[in-house]
């Protein structure tokens, strides 16, 4: 993927000018005509997934912020899922075939590339596919904006805790992060990279600028519509409720949790949102951080969010857990979030009954649901 770098001027109108996306970062003025030029700021955000569920979200906040220009990296295929961006100014949308060969033709320009692009689905089975996509990929991104002196955030996840046997602790250490033993090829993956780039820089290798890795719990919030099974139980569960009907929970099958027992550390897509932001205000903080809030909850309590949001009973009907996920299920996570305030993030996390209540009646229960 990619093409060669053009390190040469080109002509226009008998004049030479130079191609912005070929130049070094040099703070000398440039002279075009024999004109003194201002040196090309580096301030372009580069969002992979951007139209994603994070992904546009991050990118929401970054144009509250003023910051840009934001460039987008997605496959929108048929679906609504360009709806996540359609409220967006945005410089450009780029397919990810194409990623590469943009980057180098604007490569002085671009700040910071925050990559969430990724095969996100639990149930893949084609691993051939979730390699290409979420490690190699990532690891062409490493490369390039180590090359080109770029600062790159990037999406690991929750899930390369496996079953969470040797807790949830963000240790990015080589010997700790070769004892996490994910459940399916999708937190495999992440945890690939993971391991490359803590290997990587162990040895020396260039790296880039700033660079920091986040593991991501279970989100929630606006935007994932387009993920199908993969939305969020609040997702799911809204419609049925607001229909009139009790919401529908998996049993549980593991003698320790009772049905709606299971705890995950739900987090609101705003706190990640947040979390990004500051680590682009924080360019010398790196490493890799848990993304959630710290505090397991049951699915039986967030479901009572929900009906809480809505200004109802909350009424619960437990069924059984597809055969096919039952021995890759995480009954129990919870971010240890030590590191991440030892490095100065000290926001507090939303809630889940605030997070829910801003959830459902700020966008699920809107005409328009999208941020």
């Amino acid at each position: 993927m990619g093409c060669p770098w053009v390190r040469r001027p080109w002509r226009k109108n008998g004049l030479q000018s130079f191609n912005y996306g070929t130049l070094g970062a040099s703070t000398q003025p440039l002279r075009l005509a024999g004109r003194a030029m201002q040196p090309y700021k580096r301030v372009m955000i580069v969002v992979t997934g951007g139209a994603g569920f994070i992904g546009s979200n991050i990118i929401a906040a970054i144009e509250e912020q003023g910051r840009g220009p934001v460039v987008v990296c997605d496959r929108l295929r048929n679906g609504e899922k360009w709806r996540n961006i359609a409220k967006r100014e945005l410089a450009d949308i780029v397919h990810p075939d194409n990623l590469l060969a943009y980057l180098d033709t604007h490569r002085a320009g671009v700040d910071a590339i925050v990559h969430m692009g990724a095969i996100s689905a639990t149930t893949e089975t084609d691993a051939d596919l979730i390699v290409e996509t979420n490690f190699r990929l990532s690891v062409d991104l490493w490369n390039w904006c180590a090359e080109n002196d770029a600062r790159f955030i990037y999406a690991s996840s929750a899930a390369t805790y496996g079953d969470g046997e040797t807790g949830f602790v963000d240790d990015g250490g080589l010997d700790a992060l070769s004892r996490l033993r994910p459940l399916n090829a999708y937190g495999w993956s992440k945890h690939l990279f993971d391991r490359r780039i803590t290997r990587l820089i162990a040895d020396g290798a260039p790296k880039p600028p700033q660079w920091a890795g986040l593991k991501f719990f279970n989100v929630y919030g606006p935007n994932e519509y387009h993920k199908g099974t993969m939305q969020s139980v609040a997702a799911h569960i809204f419609p049925i409720i607001k229909d009139g009907s009790a919401a529908k929970l998996f049993m549980s099958h593991h003698a320790d949790y009772a049905d709606g027992g299971q705890l995950r550390d739900f987090v609101w897509v705003g706190d990640c949102v947040d979390l990004v932001l500051w680590l682009l205000d924080h360019p010398l903080t790196n490493g890799i951080y848990n993304c959630g809030t710290g505090q397991a909850r049951s699915f039986a309590d967030l479901a009572g969010a929900v009906f809480q949001a809505m200004g109802m009973n909350t009424r619960i009907e437990y069924i059984p857990m597809p055969e096919n996920i039952r021995e890759k299920y995480q009954y129990f996570t919870e971010a240890d979030t030590a590191r991440l305030r030892a490095a100065g993030f000290n926001k507090p996390f939303t809630t889940l009954e605030d997070g829910m209540a801003a959830y459902v009646r700020q966008f699920l229960d809107s005409a328009d649901p999208y941020r």
